[in-house]
């Protein structure tokens, strides 16, 4: 059960041409990458919003705007309604409840982890970062008051490739 009134948006993703099939749909520990994160996200806020491809997931999601992270936070925080939105991109399948809420709780603006842009938190108030044509996310992040929080390195892993989630060894 959610235990703060946030939002929790899950970055779905598109074609995922690097990993050469949808990362979303990839298996982990018996469920897929995009369930993984949804459940974290039910875990941790009271509002889940996912924007992407909607191809097989079991949940509904926003259309994928196609111009990456920048614009589908954008779209994630316009349907939010809570004040703080903890955003979750679905290929770093090892992150905690605890680690989101550290970032919820440092956000005024936006928090994100050391190695950062993504997983961060944003404040649903800096919304007009998001729509001013820049597509580069750590450049938006970067021009709000900007909190920077120490995880555990290892919650950081990307999924780009199948390899990179065999190496996983969960």
């Amino acid at each position: 059960m959610a235990d703060r009134e946030l939002t929790g948006i899950l970055l779905v993703g598109g074609s995922s041409s690097r990993f050469g099939s949808p990362k979303a749909l990839a298996r982990l520990e018996g469920e897929t990458l995009a369930e993984r994160a949804w459940r974290l996200l039910g875990e941790v806020c009271a509002e889940r919003i996912a924007v992407g491809r909607s191809d097989g997931l079991p949940f509904e999601t926003l259309p994928d705007p196609g111009t990456g992270p920048v614009a589908a936070i954008a779209a994630g925080l316009r349907s939010a309604t809570h004040d703080v939105a903890v955003v979750v991109p679905v290929d770093m399948p090892l992150l905690t409840g605890e680690a989101l809420r550290l970032l919820a709780d440092a956000c005024h603006d936006a928090a994100v982890a050391q190695a950062g842009p993504l997983p961060c938190a944003v404040a649903r108030h800096a919304l007009p970062a998001f729509v001013t044509g820049e597509r580069r996310l750590r450049t938006v992040l970067d021009g709000l008051d900007l909190a920077r929080i120490e995880l555990e390195a290892g919650l950081l892993a990307n999924v780009n490739t199948q390899t990179d989630l065999d190496r996983l060894g969960v």
